[in-house]
């Protein structure tokens, strides 16, 4: 008898605990948050998956999913954003060529794209909607000018010109 409450006990806990993960991991941070914990908000699902299989730290992978965002066809490719704010402290421009070259030579083919130069701020493109508010926002340190280019071109709409 008391073996079996053993037992029983034994994969009650466990299946508490695979259940509070289960829980855990569908849980979503804010973007604050998530840039917190060091993570940009560019994560894919996936990428968190394949990170659990390098790395055995659950809590890790747990934030990791987290902030994730969902990388079903659907899911990512539709999603556009009226504008984006290109945020970096011109203090650290020196550090970040790419950028200052997409900010150069670039950024003029983007009437969308707005730069805005804040204080100790690591690069980043705050994603804005149709009323301008912000809904995501992608660290961009380690980009190319090629990646930015490219992102901006199928995530920004292009404004509308009124006739």
């Amino acid at each position: 008898m008391a073996r079996a409450l053993l037992t029983m006990m034994v994969v009650l806990s466990a299946t508490m605990v695979m259940t509070k993960t289960v829980i855990s991991a569908k849980e979503q941070l804010s973007t604050k948050e998530c840039e917190d914990l060091g993570f940009s908000g560019l994560a894919l699902c996936s990428d968190c998956h394949t990170l659990a299989e390098y790395v055995k730290d659950e809590e890790l992978v747990s934030d990791c999913l987290k902030c994730c965002t969902d990388d079903s066809e659907d899911s990512m490719s539709k999603i556009t954003y009226s504008g984006a704010i290109l945020e970096v402290c011109m203090r650290k421009l020196v550090f970040y060529p790419e950028i200052v070259a997409f900010i150069e030579e670039e950024k003029e083919k983007f009437p969308s794209v707005i730069v805005q130069y804040i204080f100790n701020s690591p690069p980043k493109l705050i994603m804005l909607d149709e009323d301008g508010q912000h809904k995501e926002t992608i660290r961009i340190d380690n980009w190319k000018r090629e990646h930015i280019l490219q992102f901006i071109r199928e995530k920004v709409k292009p404004p509308t010109s009124a006739s």
